[in-house]
């Protein structure tokens, strides 16, 4: 008797062994607030930080970033790209954000390994992992109260 799941739909399992390659790595997508610039990362998504220093609270307009390191080999920019602006905010520090909107995306720095720094914030899917540390936590926004347990680190952690 053939199977009449949906999955195959009379035509072999072909279908069902693409779910199970495609369940075993995962698959983010994000879009700035505009919806102009998306995106989809390819893999996990590092350990998440949260950073209070001076420049992240004013680029993100917040009282710290929340971010993740990904391989940049893994981030792909699928629409918007012409969208997309570069500031250098310190030598070889580049931040990208929308251009029509203003979301902040990514940043980048020189060197290997190439990872790119993503703005959580932007994720359209939903992320399971939870933060990993606060750095720059000396540089903290005065107005922010903070009480959690995550690890806390005055400068970059090392």
């Amino acid at each position: 008797m053939p199977c009449r799941a949906r999955c195959c739909a009379g035509r072999g399992f072909g279908r069902f062994r693409l779910a199970i390659r495609l369940a075993r790595f995962s698959m983010y997508q994000g879009s700035c607030l505009c919806g102009t610039v998306r995106y989809e990362i390819a893999g996990e998504i590092g350990p998440i930080s949260l950073c209070h220093c001076s420049r992240c609270r004013k680029a993100n307009g917040s009282a710290f970033l929340a971010a993740a390191q990904i391989p940049a080999a893994e981030f792909k920019v699928v629409a918007g790209n012409d969208s997309l602006g570069d500031f250098e905010s310190s030598p070889g520090v580049h931040r990208l954000f929308c251009r029509n909107c203003g979301s902040p995306i990514i940043s980048r720095r020189p060197g290997p390994p190439e990872v790119i720094r993503v703005r959580l914030g932007t994720l359209d899917t939903y992320l399971k992992t939870k933060p990993a540390s606060h750095i720059y936590f000396a540089d903290r926004a005065e107005w922010y109260e903070l009480e959690d347990d995550v690890a806390k680190y005055a400068g970059a952690p090392g």
